[in-house]
């Protein structure tokens, strides 16, 4: 089956930031089926087919029925199919289906959520609902009913998912685990029986509802630094910042917590606290603490193991009298620098993915330092790599290595002025394009890339051929002087 990146790729045109949202959107929205009892379908608008509609997402509800037992993800409507839609787009605001006039047990109500992001309605969420007539709903219902619609008007405000936090971090507890409903002054107005259980294993034995929360929680805790900070979490989610989820042990006990602010039409109504009783889950955890250790273990010692042997290959270098093989060694260690330094970012990473930009911020000053007998050139980068899988990370490195010092090493003189080398990204669904340029003496007019015979343009073929499976084409700039290198590495696919 596509997944979102692949069918956002192949489809829309949307930017980077987006998508972005749409992701984060995808990985909280279990949270919003299970708050309104209700299959959600999330519907992009698509390049190919003008007025078109493809339906990227699908979740159904861990709290009741499904209205769907079909898979809807893929399917490709017009506009005017979906007239609910349409209402929605032209009035930029949650529009609800009229029941129909001959109700009968049951029927299927559909409302329609635009997604903003930054002020623009980039997709839409279709809820459809399975109400039941005459069956009066329990108090839980109607509190997880009231805090879904409020979380519904936050992502057509544009202010749900908080486009500050990662999407890593802010996933979960789920609805069904625990939840708390504060009023404005940050009193308990709604408990659910399992968010009283996990109170209950904190050794609380009172009465919730009425109560302070951040007051009543702040004892519970031992630890004095996260009792306070517990506190001030849940205070400021009332007082309208959502905040990152927090796991707290007292008495034996792990419980997991994350707050909600509810800030639906811009105005503060309120926070959500989800709580989860995770004590068991984290006595299993600790079996596994050993072999991530481990692992992270053997990346450190690789890099520590790569980083002798560029120690010694400097050394040889030093020793040697003939500029060509200083030369090559000074670049084999170069090579072996920038794979280490991969490992390195490994060895401190919770798994295998890596902020790529941290790497090629530390990798661009080590290649100047080689090159600074050949020229003074400047490197700089415009946009964002973004965090990518190691299997990426490392010939990416190395490519772009071997290109920016391709460039500081022919295309200026030590006797020059000083020169630019630019390192451009576009990220989006579908691809990283990278464009690195300079302001030297250019490639000759009759430069062909795939004849060149040098070590390092070797390397970037078959890089970029074998492990990126992209394309890379490198010759004169026409606006101006020097030469352009352009990468394309297809995303579709990747973790």
């Amino acid at each position: 089956m596509s997944t979102l990146s692949d069918l956002l790729a192949d489809f829309t045109n949307l930017p980077g930031e987006a998508v972005a949202h749409l992701q984060t959107l995808v990985s909280e929205w279990q949270l919003l089926a299970d708050l309104a009892f209700s299959d959600l379908l999330l519907w992009v608008p698509t390049e190919v087919d003008g007025d078109g509609l493809i339906c990227v997402a699908q979740a159904r509800p861990n709290t009741g029925a499904t209205a769907h037992l079909d898979d809807r993800v893929n399917d490709r409507r017009s506009l005017a199919e979906h007239p609910l839609l349409l209402r929605a787009a032209e009035t930029g605001q949650i529009v609800v289906e009229d029941p129909p006039a001959d109700i009968q047990g049951s029927w299927l109500r559909r409302a329609v959520v635009p997604v903003r992001h930054e002020g623009v309605i980039i997709a839409f969420i279709r809820r459809d609902t399975s109400s039941l007539i005459g069956r009066e709903a329990s108090q839980l219902e109607t509190a997880y009913v009231d805090a879904g619609d409020d979380l519904f008007q936050m992502v057509c405000d544009g202010t749900f998912p908080t486009p500050a936090q990662p999407a890593e971090v802010i996933t979960g507890p789920r609805a069904g685990d625990g939840l708390l409903r504060l009023d404005a002054d940050g009193r308990v107005v709604y408990g659910s029986p399992n968010a009283v259980s996990a109170y209950h294993r904190l050794t609380f034995t009172g009465e919730l509802i009425g109560a302070d929360l951040a007051a009543l929680t702040r004892p519970l805790i031992k630890d004095p630094f996260d009792a306070a900070e517990l506190e001030a979490r849940i205070r400021g989610a009332v007082d309208g910042t959502s905040q990152l989820r927090m796991e707290v042990e007292a008495r034996g006990a792990t419980v997991l917590f994350r707050c909600l602010t509810l800030i639906p039409h811009g105005r503060p109504h309120g926070a959500l606290v989800l709580v989860r009783d995770v004590t068991e889950v984290r006595r299993r955890d600790r079996a596994l603490i050993s072999k991530d250790a481990t692992i992270r273990e053997i990346h450190h010692r690789v890099k520590n193991n790569l980083q002798t042997v560029a120690a010694l290959l400097r050394l040889q270098s030093r020793r040697s009298q003939d500029p060509s093989v200083r030369q090559a060694l000074s670049e084999s260690v170069r090579r072996v620098a920038s794979i280490a330094l991969v490992h390195e970012t490994l060895s401190t990473s919770p798994d295998d993915r890596v902020d790529l930009d941290q790497i090629v911020d530390r990798l661009v000053p080590m290649i100047s330092d080689v090159s600074a007998a050949e020229s003074s050139a400047r490197v700089t980068r415009i946009g964002s790599f973004g965090v990518v899988n190691a299997e990426l990370a490392t010939p990416m490195v190395m490519v772009l290595a071997e290109v920016v010092q391709n460039a500081l090493q022919h295309a200026f003189t030590a006797e020059g002025p000083a020169g630019q080398v630019t390192i451009a990204v576009f990220r989006s669904a579908r691809s990283m394009d990278i464009t690195v340029t300079d302001d030297g003496m250019g490639v000759p007019e009759d430069f062909d890339l795939q004849k060149a015979k040098g070590l390092g343009l070797q390397i970037v073929r078959t890089l970029v051929a074998a492990e990126l499976r992209g394309t890379i084409e490198l010759a004169r700039r026409t606006d101006a002087t020097g030469t352009r290198a352009r990468i394309s590495v297809p995303l579709r696919g990747q973790k």
